[in-house]
């Protein structure tokens, strides 16, 4: 890390006036401050509150690849990091920068860290988070999987698709749900049976605003629409909600073909030969003319 020079004269003086903060930053946009000094401090947009009961350990850091991890330990607070909101999800893979302080001189900070949030752990009113480098992401395999069905997400820069086409999506309010999870539409019409299997229930208000569930089943019990998901929402959704249901994909081609006109960016290969192929034994009829062997 590269300090100022007037940082360094003040670290070199013997004497000094510094502390730590820390900025979790969520997938969702927003931002939360914390310090271990004794009043709030604020710079580069963000105010960093000192009444949060935060702190954290020592960090291990290297200047090889290796990766730096750290913890911070704090109370669940009403006004800051809540147990609703780490049940939710909310905090998942949240950005965290951590930087040194001269909280006499507030332009004299310097980052120490920056990564990600990995485990939280709740207990006893309190949480601890495992903060994970930018490293952690030479542990991600990379590669191409040559496999049959399609290997894009729906949607992603692979697949091309784009969601909030018309007819792929519709925005509703819950009319009845059972266990977060079972979802039961009267009105919920046009869209084939089926059509979300597969597709993603993204909340647009209320407890589970911006929270994301995946689709098991989409089906007609008499005339009432029934959207199962896989596992329930992780924050209270209740009638009146409002929600947005997104079609799904199967990853075959001939969806891909038929149902999202997008053959063009189809990321399998369905032409691979099975498993059985390798082990048909060699021809015995001594045509060796390149046909099938069957």
């Amino acid at each position: 890390m590269a300090y100022s020079e007037a940082f360094k004269s003040h670290l070199a003086s013997g004497a000094t006036t510094v502390c730590r903060t820390w900025a979790i930053i969520r997938r969702d946009g927003t931002v939360f401050g914390f310090t271990d000094h004794d009043r709030d401090l604020t710079f580069d947009g963000i105010t960093f509150k000192a009444d949060s009961g935060l702190t954290a350990m020592a960090l291990a850091q290297s200047t090889g690849l290796s990766v730096d991890n750290s913890e911070a330990i704090g109370a669940l607070r009403a006004a800051a990091i809540t147990e609703a909101d780490i049940e939710a999800g909310r905090f998942d893979g949240a950005q965290v920068v951590s930087w040194l302080v001269n909280w006499a001189d507030i332009s004299q900070h310097e980052t120490q860290f920056r990564g990600s949030i990995g485990e939280l752990r709740r207990t006893n009113g309190a949480f601890t988070a495992e903060l994970r480098g930018l490293t952690e992401a030479l542990n991600r395999p990379m590669g191409r999987v040559y496999q049959k069905p399609c290997s894009a997400v729906l949607g992603d820069a692979a697949c091309g698709f784009d969601r909030a086409a018309a007819g792929f999506f519709a925005d509703v309010a819950v009319e009845a749900v059972e266990e977060r999870q079972v979802f039961r539409f009267d009105g919920l019409t046009g869209f084939d049976v089926a059509w979300f299997e597969r597709g993603r229930m993204i909340g647009q208000s209320g407890a589970c605003a911006g929270l994301t569930g995946m689709i098991k089943r989409d089906y007609f019990d008499e005339e009432t629409r029934v959207i199962e998901l896989w596992a329930p929402m992780r924050a209270p959704i209740v009638a009146g909600d409002m929600i947005r249901i997104e079609a799904g994909c199967d990853k075959r081609m001939k969806t891909c073909q038929l149902k999202f006109n997008n053959l063009l960016n189809y990321q399998g290969f369905p032409d691979i030969p099975g498993d059985d192929w390798t082990v048909i034994p060699p021809s015995q009829s001594g045509t060796t003319g390149g046909g099938s062997r069957r």
